[in-house]
């Protein structure tokens, strides 16, 4: 008991967890907090304020309380709820109180009037500060070290530092100003889309409930809600706001986990079950929702001033969870920060310790600040947050326009790291299109069709009730249909009943459908239906996984059910006359579930009808239910009952309530005792088409894909063989190899190995699952109650396993035991009751189709069918394949080659080879558009067929990254950048590299005398002139780097950007525009005067294409080593 206390225990942690974790305004500590305070408020007799928690007055249960504003609010509150008494007024009063009318509702008018001095029943979202936000988008990031550039730049633009005052340091003050703007620009522009997107989510989700208005039942947007209105709730619905519920069927339940963080739902209640407001049950909250059952409730409050709405005033100013790409992000930004800071500071120290003694006038102090901010600048690739945000916004347009709707853009890269996929069975990897398929008694076998054909063949008249001179096969038949057509809560569509039976919509789920249509299908149910009436219901739910209904005939038939089902199933004295006080109860679910509480069965053979149900019968039904089960069908067994509901009458009438849990605990009791089983029908839901080759794209994908049902094993164990989950004949393993390992030999066509000898696993990896190849399991709920933690280890390490008979906690517990052995956890699910396991999920998806709690919890919206999954997982590695390009691609020009020019003018005291403005263009401009292209890149190879990325080593900035980038292409784009540089200064003035260096601004004049140059001019014309030479090489040279940087492994002849498979035309745009922007700024007038540039000759346009060509060839021979000799050095340290 104690252990089971504590698994409860760990399940609601876990689920408090995740709901805070996946809602911001979830409050599960506010809420208790709260509800604590007012409680302690009761036990004081005061009306208000802060009880004191023994002698300390300070022992707040919970950090939240932790300033003076948020401490008086909790008391403004507490005053509030201490005092509410809408939870003790009857019903009349609660009417009288709000001027509604129990019948007819509200008028409206009167609604009308009360929206208009009310206004909307609509949470206020916290107001965006948008001075916070600017300043993050404008601090963040790289923005932060280029303010000091835009400072710095200043000061050296007026004196004391500048002797004159100095417009190019001011240019270079705005522009860098400019870029921040930018940066700054673009991260606005990400949050814009990512609420865009959000804001799409929130319209698909339904926001429509239904009120009673001028006596008719109509549905209205849950925004228009007034105080007084009268609301209708059933299984699945939100609850749009704070309702005092007035009637309730017996077994309605609310899941308070939104503000409670408890799994348990609460059982719903007419009348006041607590002094406390909060925790009275006849109370339904905001925000939580109905997950069994169905009620009516009067609106008492409304938005803000619902217990969520107060709870959101409190809560605001939350600050959001780092998704794995922002920390991704972050450490890139931090490492390259880090690395400016250290060469800052190894150039200050440098020029404190030896260049100001040394050579005094060759770095003043301005000349140092502009130099090191020039280091800034060169080191740091102001691109990359530009090109990162183009990079997820056109991947999460991609996804949209294959029908997959990611909620925020960290779910794009997050999908490319997915290890296992849990999936539901119907609807997901069925069609969701069920039919019966087989009908059977314990003692017959049958089709629908068959049945069809003996209805009418022993009937005297179809369109009549039963007769007892009927024949006893089709009075038998006749009795299955009655159950498959009142246990039921499926309904044709009226619209639709004109057209023939295969054609009508229905409006209920599935499984209730198929028996709708087969009880029309095999006879005319005119007759049948009208003379019943239904005074009890218990609805089907995941725990208990079967359905009742009771019944009495109605006045017009009330001797029905003995003419139908003989005096047998009532009280032999009972002579009422409309069987009131004995009611017929049906009652369908699994077999497996039900069989325990059946004494008897229906015999279609003999006509005693009821027969005791010995072994011999429970063996026959079991055999009929696993060959049925081992064909993919799912069974489902039909009983009858009956059901004498006086003791719980009289204990509600002395209690003066028309509705109880005595109805539900009473039916329940009665219902299921002594149950005769009236027959089975096996279902068929075929599976979907494409699912084989979507189970197979995923596990190429390296996710392991497994099936998590309610299904009878037998039946998940099919329909896994048929989609291919289970991918050989097999027999798969059960709960009894994993508690005896010494089982799992040749028996059932496995190898003679122990599941706990870690050598047959796979080779371990910090971050990575593993698993063996090639294993199939299968277990259901119950074993999986009984499981230990060593268990679960072994389970975990199954290739392909089918859940079965699981309820919603299980599904939670499954996804969180393989969380806690490195798996990224991918679940489907589309019901109220798959919302934990959604949330608790690395990426949880729903269909669009699906309730709006699911869409709520998931991460991930399918627009159309579950293959879309794989083109899910193959964009979000494509994502991070492109960002890893992106970044490849800017920090060889954008970092290490800017960086040369300030290190060898520092160290070696030659002219500094290229400006800090040409640094900038380079980096936010001749770069950033090709860079953009990159965006557009299609996948190199097949990315499914890679292993998904280990997250805990897999980073997007790596050494083997910074290799290729700094020392391989960035080193040989420095070499040809200097060398065209001091080439130029040697063709035009006579110095050379030789000349320069080590000169420290003392410059050979003789040598310059002697070509009729002056210093003057060799600084200001011939230097800024080389300086655009090497600026102009260095962006003609990334165009050889972008063509050569979008294949990792692959030959530009084998892929190159012209060919259908991989054309990405938009490179050669990028190209031309960065060429256009080289030219614009070396030949504008306006630009040369101030930025201190001139225009190149002609002859060094054209020198550095062959160089670009020169690095397209020199990377395409290193790939082709990467190939031909995978195993080799220079393949380990790829990237």
């Amino acid at each position: 008991m104690t252990h089971d206390k504590e698994n409860r225990k760990s399940l609601a942690l876990v689920r408090t967890q995740t709901m805070e974790r996946a809602q911001g305004n979830a409050a599960p500590i506010e809420f208790r907090t709260l509800s604590i305070h007012v409680t302690e408020t009761h036990r004081s007799g005061k009306n208000g304020g802060m009880p004191a928690y023994g002698k300390e007055r300070d022992a707040k249960p919970s950090r939240f309380w932790k300033s003076k504003k948020n401490e008086d609010e909790l008391v403004t509150e507490t005053d509030f709820f201490s005092t509410a008494d809408f939870h003790k007024l009857s019903e009349s009063e609660i009417n009288l109180r709000f001027n509604s009318d129990p019948t007819r509702g509200l008028t409206q008018p009167e609604a009308g009037r009360r929206l208009k001095v009310n206004g909307l029943n609509t949470l206020d979202s916290p107001k965006p500060n948008y001075v916070k936000m600017i300043f993050g988008y404008t601090f963040g990031g790289f923005c932060s070290i280029l303010w000091v550039g835009v400072i710095t730049f200043l000061i050296c633009w007026q004196p004391p530092l500048s002797p004159t005052p100095n417009v190019t340091n001011l240019a270079l003050a705005i522009l860098v100003l400019f870029v921040i703007i930018l940066q700054a620009g673009f991260s606005a522009f990400q949050d814009f889309s990512t609420a865009k997107v959000m804001s799409s989510i929130l319209d698909m989700i339904p926001a429509d409930c239904h009120v009673i208005r001028d006596g008719q039942l109509v549905k209205i947007p849950a925004s228009g809600l007034v105080v007084g209105d009268r609301v209708h709730l059933s299984l699945g619905n939100k609850v749009p706001a704070d309702l005092r519920l007035l009637q309730a069927s017996s077994d309605t339940r609310f899941d308070r986990a939104v503000l409670t963080g408890e799994s348990e739902a609460i059982e719903a209640s007419t009348t006041a079950t607590d002094d406390n407001f909060l925790e009275s049950k006849n109370i339904a909250f905001m925000g939580t929702h109905v997950v069994q059952g169905s009620c009516v409730g009067v609106v008492i409050l409304k938005g803000n001033d619902t217990l969520m709405g107060r709870i959101n005033k409190l809560t605001t100013g939350r600050k959001p969870k780092k998704t794995i790409i922002q920390r991704e992000i972050t450490r890139f930004i931090q490492i390259i920060i880090s690395l400016t800071v250290a060469l800052i500071l190894i150039i200050t120290i440098a020029w404190l310790a030896w260049l100001h003694r040394v050579y005094p006038d060759f770095m003043n102090l301005a000349t140092l600040l502009v130099t090191l901010m020039g280091c800034v600048i060169a080191f740091i690739p102001e691109g990359v947050p530009i090109c990162i945000s183009l990079t997820l916004l056109m991947i999460a347009r991609r996804m949209s326009e294959n029908n997959i709707l990611p909620k925020s853009l960290s779910t794009v890269e997050t999908l490319g790291c997915v290890n296992v996929i849990c999936s539901d069975k119907t609807g997901t990897l069925t069609e969701n299109k069920m039919h019966i398929s087989n009908v059977a008694f314990l003692d017959y076998e049958s089709t629908p069709s068959e049945v069809a054909a003996n209805i009418a063949k022993g009937l005297q008249n179809v369109n009549q009730l039963p007769q007892p001179g009927d024949d006893h096969l089709s009075l038998s038949l006749r009795q299955l249909q009655l159950a498959t057509l009142l246990c039921n809560n499926a309904k044709f569509d009226p619209e639709t009943m004109k057209l023939p039976l295969a054609e009508r919509r229905v409006l209920g789920d599935a499984t209730d459908s198929a028996l709708l249509r087969f009880a029309h299908q095999v006879s005319d149910t005119s007759a049948l239906a009208p003379s019943f009436e239904r005074t009890f219901e218990i609805p089907f739910n995941s725990r208990n996984k079967w359905m009742m209904t009771a019944h009495q005939g109605s006045r017009a038939n009330p001797q029905v059910i003995k003419t139908l089902f003989g005096s047998n199933i009532m009280d032999a004295n009972n002579t009422a006359a409309n069987e009131k006080d004995d009611m017929l109860v049906f009652v369908k679910g699994a077999p497996d579930i039900l069989l325990p509480y059946c004494s008897s069965f229906w015999s279609a053979t003999t006509k005693d009808g009821p027969q005791p149900l010995t072994p011999e019968w429970a063996a026959e039904l079991t055999r009929i239910q696993q060959t049925w089960s081992r064909g993919g069908k799912r069974v489902l067994m039909l009983c009858k009952g009956r059901y004498s509901p006086y003791l719980a009458q009289h204990n509600l009438s002395m209690a003066g309530s028309s509705t109880s849990n005595a109805i539900q605990e009473e039916l329940t009791r009665q219902g299921l005792q002594e149950l005769c089983i009236l027959g089975l029908v096996g279902i068929m839901d075929p599976p979907r088409p494409e699912i084989k080759d979507t189970i197979r794209a995923c596990r190429g994908a390296g996710a392991r894909f497994f099936m998590v049902t309610g299904d009878f094993g037998l039946t998940a164990t099919a329909i896994a063989k048929q989609i291919g989950l289970f991918s050989t004949e097999r027999e798969p393993h059960t709960y009894e190899n994993i508690m005896d390992p010494t089982l799992n030999a040749s028996s059932n066509g496995y190898e003679k190995t122990h599941f706990d000898d870690a050598s047959s696993l796979q080779q371990a990896e910090v971050g990575r699952p593993r698993f063996r190849e090639g294993t199939s399991l299968v277990l259901t709920g119950s074993d999986l109650a009984r499981m230990s933690p060593g268990e679960w280890d072994i389970v975990c390490a199954y290739e392909e396993i089918v859940f079965a008979r699981t309820s919603p906690e299980q599904k939670l517990r499954i996804v969180t035991e393989f969380q806690h052995r490195d798996g990224v956890v991918a679940v489907t699910g589309d019901g109220v009751n798959d919302a934990p396991a959604l949330k608790a999920a690395d990426v949880g998806v729903a269909i669009v189709s699906g309730s709006d709690v699911a869409i709520e919890a998931a991460d991930l919206i399918l627009l159309g069918g579950f293959d879309a999954i794989p083109e899910a997982i193959r964009l979000g590695r494509l994502a991070f394949q492109n960002l890893q390009k992106v970044i490849g691609y800017l920090l060889p020009a954008g970092s290490w080659s800017e960086v040369w020019p300030v290190l060898i003018n520092v160290f070696l005291g030659a002219p500094l080879s290229l400006s800090s403005f040409l640094m900038v263009i380079v980096c936010c401009f001749t770069d950033a558009f090709p860079c953009t292209a990159l965006v557009m890149e299609q996948e190199e190879f097949d990315l499914l067929s890679l292993k998904p990325r280990n997250s805990k080593k897999e980073h997007l900035i790596t050494l083997k990254i910074y290799a290729q980038s700094y020392f391989f292409i960035g080193s040989t784009m420095t070499f040809f950048c200097n060398m065209f540089f001091f080439l130029y200064l040697k063709e035009f003035t006579g110095v050379g590299f030789s000349d320069l260096v080590f000169t420290f601004g003392n410059l050979p004049e003789e040598k310059l005398a002697a070509r009729g140059i002056s210093l003057e001019k060799f600084n200001g014309y011939y230097v800024n002139t080389a300086q655009c030479v090497c600026f102009v090489t260095l962006v003609i040279l990334q165009w050889g780097n972008i063509l050569s940087v979008r294949n990792r492994r692959m030959s530009i002849l084998q892929a190159d950007p012209f060919r259908k498979q991989r054309r990405n035309l938009w490179l050669f745009l990028g190209i031309l525009a960065s060429f256009l922007v080289a030219v614009l700024v070396t030949e504008t007038p306006g630009i040369q005067e101030i930025m201190l540039t001139n225009s190149v000759p002609i002859k060094y346009w054209l020198l550095p294409l062959p160089c670009a060509l020169f690095i397209i060839i020199a990377d395409d021979m290193r790939k082709l080593i990467v190939r031909v000799f995978p195993k080799s050095f220079l393949a380990r340290i790829a990237w």
